[in-house]
């Protein structure tokens, strides 16, 4: 037996409880995790540094919880699912302590992984779990690693990030702070919502939506010729090139490298389906939203766009898909149900509509270039051009669109995941998008006036604004 597991229940009490209907943020990625039945569950591993004591992890769980209403926010079932916060109760920590280490599958970071895996996996019992789960890998009596895993529905992304700055604020000698708590609970974010500001924002970003979805063309992918059991396949295209053009041409166009990304997506499946303008539906923190910066909670939405690619060069795509991706961004935060209402709509006039697409560029926030003296040359591009890899990833049965494509960061390269839905994109047109991708941009790395090779009237274009 090389470890051994215990579990402490860590009391809480914090300010500020009660019960409202599910923010839009909320709801929205409730009625995904519905659909697909995903548990989305996000979070990761620390190592910790050496001598650790479990107490501290106590300590600081006790904190986050107190402190947060998110991580004592559960659902209450019924039509509709509320959101219920709680004053006080017991949230467990899982201890694992390392020992008679036999094999590598017992390492401390091995453990880790596999705690890890195992909280993401499982979907949190919404009406009776604690949307917050952590646990520490220990040896000799140190933690050696500590994992932690929230439910979406309390909190995004940038929930997290709020989380790590607000550790800061924590006295470990006391386990208490005294510094304000930041930003809106999600309790006050429903109670604004609700109000008639609320629901003109919501009005707005609806027309937004309903705008360039009457005006894109209705289909966008054909009948896969390859179609797949599992249905969705995953492929990861790591690009060294890819990475230096980006740069490169954001530094040209004074671009965030978000857009080139976007960009470069909008032109490769231009030309892969000779559909344009090119859809997709882009992640929006809402952060910039007052009072939301700092806030610990879910409100992250989808906001759709479209970039028209036709007759233009690749830098002229990159200013449309920058105004593009800002009127997304001014316009992701509405009532899921208010959305649906207006599909419904859609649909009824004009059949059914195809823009199940999402891309998410998960690197650094802002994407800012490289001064010039640190661009690459016209030597080093065609040199990291042989480096790319490419390898497949998962073959699920369920995903949360047709087309999935996330950016990450990679040591000297930018990662392209790929997940679609093979009876729509074949294997190999998923194999040929990335490969589109990262053409693209390595064409335009050094030619401003490098065009994107659609024509004006491909497809079923429409003039689509923003």
């Amino acid at each position: 037996m090389g470890s051994s597991t215990r579990r402490i229940l860590v009391p809480f009490h914090g300010e500020g409880a009660g019960e409202a209907d599910l923010t839009w943020a909320q709801l929205g990625i409730w009625q995904t995790m519905r659909d697909t039945g995903l548990s989305m569950n996000i979070g990761g591993t620390v190592a910790m540094p050496p001598g650790t004591p479990v107490e501290s992890m106590q300590t600081l769980l006790r904190y986050l919880v107190s402190r947060h209403q998110a991580l004592r926010t559960r659902l209450r079932f019924g039509d509709p699912v509320r959101q219920v916060v709680s004053e006080s109760g017991e949230v467990p920590l899982d201890v694992i302590d390392v020992i008679d280490v036999v094999s590598t599958d017992e390492e401390p970071e091995a453990v880790a992984e596999a705690l890890r895996l195992r909280y993401e996996a499982a979907p949190f019992d919404y009406e009776a779990e604690w949307p917050v789960r952590m646990g520490v890998v220990c040896r000799d009596g140190s933690v050696t690693h500590v994992v932690v895993l929230y439910c979406h529905v309390a909190v995004d992304g940038f929930g997290i990030d709020a989380i790590v700055r607000d550790m800061a604020h924590l006295d470990p000698a006391t386990g208490t702070t005294a510094a304000p708590l930041p930003g809106l609970t999600p309790l006050e974010m429903a109670a604004k919502q609700a109000t008639a500001s609320g629901r003109r924002q919501s009005d707005k970003s609806l027309r937004h939506w309903e705008q360039i979805l009457r005006a894109i063309p209705a289909r966008r992918f054909g009948v896969s010729d390859d179609p797949r059991e599992p249905r969705y396949w995953e492929l990861t295209h790591r690009s060294p090139a890819m990475h230096l053009a980006m740069q490169l041409v954001a530094h040209r166009t004074g671009a965030g490298v978000g857009y080139v990304v976007l960009a470069a997506y909008s032109v490769a499946l231009a030309r892969l389906t000779g559909r344009n303008p090119s859809v997709a539906q882009l992640v929006v923190s809402n952060r910039f939203r007052p009072g939301c910066a700092d806030s610990v909670s879910q409100l992250a939405q989808l906001s759709i766009c479209a970039v028209d690619v036709a007759g233009a060069t690749f830098d002229e795509v990159v200013g449309r898909a920058w105004t593009a991706a800002t009127n997304a961004y001014m316009h992701g935060h509405f009532d899921p149900l208010a959305l649906t209402a207006m599909l419904e709509r859609v649909r009824a006039d004009r059949g059914d509509v195809d823009f199940s697409i999402i891309v998410n560029d998960r690197r650094t926030r802002d994407g800012a270039p490289p001064p010039a003296d640190d661009l690459a040359t016209p030597v080093q591009l065609a040199d990291a051009m042989p480096l790319s890899t490419s390898w497949w990833n998962r073959k699920v049965d369920v995903l949360d669109a047709e087309l999935n494509i996330s950016v990450d960061a990679a040591p000297g390269a930018v990662d392209v995941s790929i997940c679609a839905d093979t009876h729509r994109l074949s294997p190999a047109d998923i194999q040929a998008l990335a490969a589109e991708m990262e053409r693209v941009t390595v064409e335009a790395a050094f030619d401003a006036a490098s065009p994107t090779g659609v024509a004006v009237g491909v497809g079923e274009h429409q003039t689509v604004a923003g």
